[in-house]
């Protein structure tokens, strides 16, 4: 793997493109500044070596037009607050002025780019805009995994104008180490979480890791597809009808690779969808007709914690309850914890993927787990066992 650290930057220009496609308030403050935090590293990196940082990113989606609300210039200051060093700004990303900032860019200073997105040719993956924007730089970084599985101009396009200078940044790196130790590298035995709504979402990532996988633990609202489909009554509980079929070729390939499923054995049940339904503990195949299961029972949290205890290699992807409910959130917690015990023992632990990132942040589980992948979409593609073209441009 091609990364900065294979190259000194002394008096070179590094344009980096970065995922500042960060929250923001009602008055444009950055509300989360998680993933401006996460390339920290690789602008200090260039920085020291005595190089000077071109960063290019988009924000929102503008669809090709000017737009005071994406502009970048509202996110200036907190880049400035957490990198500890001003960045210059310019307000167009092509032209005159994006021209002479970047040519009278000095060694350690930082210069951000307006908005890519504010010119359709981005999205559109043109060539000609990427190979005027790579003009700005004697060497390209790629570090924004969050969109390194969208084939745009500056994230797959642009590599081909630096045959010898593209890099993967420190935090692309370390994403794809992390999904290498899972898929292929990690110690065994090595067990996959995958929880949230609906089996269709997931179908493709179970398919390509069963053959990396010792365990695979099935929870959340996808769970009952399978319950029903093993001749369990899931009452008003979340079925895809078209999917049983699925669910069994899923669990018979499962047995001819030798993996252990595990479903949940008994469920916390809701008479409706609300956190202040009335609530009980049932048998999960056996849920009485017009209650719906909504997070998972104490004895499914300790088979499941019997089983993380026991791994070497944890990922986790997707809530095995309706965590967003404090009356349904236990079984989530409980498996953070387990999840947590774990990876304390010496186990990796790999969090990615929407909703279970989401929770890791919102019950500060973000320090006891190993690795928190910043990219949802680019994440499942890359578990799914597809080239993402941000990657593909840096390894050809």
């Amino acid at each position: 793997m091609k990364t900065i650290n294979d190259f000194n930057f002394k008096d070179k220009k590094a344009l980096v493109r970065v995922d500042f496609n960060v929250p923001q308030s009602a008055d444009l403050k950055v509300t989360d500044n998680t993933r401006i935090q996460a390339v920290k590293p690789t602008i200090e990196k260039i920085l020291n070596d005595g190089g000077s940082v071109i960063l290019m990113t988009h924000l929102g989606r503008p669809k090709g037009k000017f737009s005071e609300q994406f502009s970048l210039k509202n996110i200036v200051p907190e880049i400035e607050e957490v990198l500890g060093k001003s960045v210059k700004f310019c307000k167009d990303c092509l032209g005159e002025d994006a021209e002479n900032m970047t040519a009278n860019l000095q060694p350690g200073e930082i210069l951000l780019l307006e908005n890519l997105r504010f010119y359709e040719q981005e999205e559109a993956g043109d060539k000609e805009f990427a190979e005027k924007l790579s003009k700005y730089g004697d060497a390209y970084v790629n570090d924004a995994f969050g969109t390194a599985h969208r084939e745009h101009a500056s994230t797959a396009v642009i590599a081909q104008f630096f045959p010898s200078t593209k890099f993967f940044g420190l935090l692309m790196a370390k994403e794809l180490e992390a999904i290498d130790k899972v898929l292929g590298s990690g110690e065994k035995p090595v067990t996959a979480i995958l929880g949230g709504s609906k089996v269709s979402t997931k179908i493709t990532i179970i398919e390509n890791i069963l053959p990396a996988v010792n365990n695979l633990i099935i929870g959340g609202g996808m769970a009952f597809t399978f319950i029903k489909t093993l001749g369990g009554n899931i009452g008003n509980s979340l079925l895809e009808e078209d999917k049983m079929n699925l669910a069994l070729e899923i669990l018979e390939k499962a047995k001819t690779l030798n993996v252990k499923v595990y479903l949940p054995i008994d469920t916390v049940v809701a008479d409706e969808f609300n956190n202040d339904a009335d609530r009980k503990e049932v048998d999960i195949y056996d849920i009485p007709d017009g209650w719906m299961g909504m997070d998972a029972g104490p004895k499914t949290r300790d088979l499941f914690h019997d089983v993380l205890m026991n791994s070497r290699t944890i990922l986790w992807n997707g809530p095995i309850g309706v965590f967003e409910m404090p009356n349904f959130s236990e079984g989530t917690v409980a498996l953070g914890d387990s999840i947590a015990e774990s990876t304390k023992l010496g186990a990796f632990s790999l969090v990615g993927g929407g909703d279970s990132v989401a929770f890791v942040k919102q019950f500060d589980y973000a320090d006891k787990v190993s690795y928190v992948s910043t990219g949802g979409g680019a994440m499942l593609e890359s578990l799914e066992g597809l080239e993402l073209p941000g990657v593909k441009a840096i390894n050809n």
